[in-house]
């Protein structure tokens, strides 16, 4: 059985490039703290339904800013949601997924304001392709990410998490949807549904979402986040 590390690697046998907080920096420190209440957390079964939108993961800590917590949440949603879809782009094909899309009811097309200034739709490949470039180019701009706390936000800042996030959503829909028998396969559905539960948690918790773009997933947030 393949593990799941194995797919931290791309089609071609390069590494997925991530993005990484220096060691010592304030941001490298709020990393840090996210990842280690996600884990104290996450026995959310003895949790009430209030408290599970309070999930320890996703609250902002006491004196932190809340662009530094936004901005180590977006660099760790993108890292691992890279390795979600690496789970499944062995079967995600320009043949099985010609189209991106959730089901019948649901097509995403691409829209970059460069390359492609008009809607285009696209394979899911090329679609997750394309997505993971344009979040990693931002990332990786210290004029949007600044690696410090020397450097300010630019003010437009939660509004450009906002929109990665939505499209970073895409691929929850698009594996959930088209690929959730590979996720079994694997024994993979465990890891899925702990990320896209801290995901869940921490769009909600800061309105960072249009309610209206969970629909596709409607039934899986209904099982697994909103369960009494």
């Amino acid at each position: 059985m393949a593990s799941i590390l194995s797919h931290l690697m791309k089609s071609d046998g390069t590494a997925v490039k991530r993005r990484k907080f220096t060691e010592g920096t304030l941001r490298h420190n709020l990393y840090k703290k996210a990842r280690e209440t996600l884990h104290e957390g996450m026995n959310l079964k003895q949790a009430s339904h209030l408290d599970r939108f309070k999930f320890q993961g996703v609250k902002l800590p006491p004196d932190e800013t809340f662009n530094d917590w936004l901005a180590v949440h977006v660099v760790d949603f993108f890292n691992r949601i890279q390795v979600l879809y690496g789970v499944v782009a062995d079967v995600c094909t320009e043949a099985s997924c010609p189209i991106m899309s959730g089901g019948s009811q649901y097509e995403y097309f691409w829209l970059d304001g460069q390359e492609f200034k008009k809607p285009t739709a696209l394979s899911a490949p090329e679609y997750h392709l394309r997505l993971f470039q344009w979040v990693e180019k931002q990332i990786f701009d210290e004029s949007i990410f600044p690696p410090d706390t020397d450097s300010d936000f630019p003010k437009n800042f939660k509004k450009t998490c906002q929109k990665i996030l939505n499209r970073m959503f895409r691929v929850f829909v698009h594996v959930y949807i088209h690929h959730f028998d590979r996720l079994m396969e694997i024994n993979a559905e465990p890891h899925g549904n702990t990320l896209f539960k801290h995901f869940y948690y921490f769009v909600t918790e800061f309105q960072l979402m249009d309610e209206k773009a969970f629909a596709p997933l409607a039934l899986l947030i209904d099982k697994i986040c909103n369960d009494p």
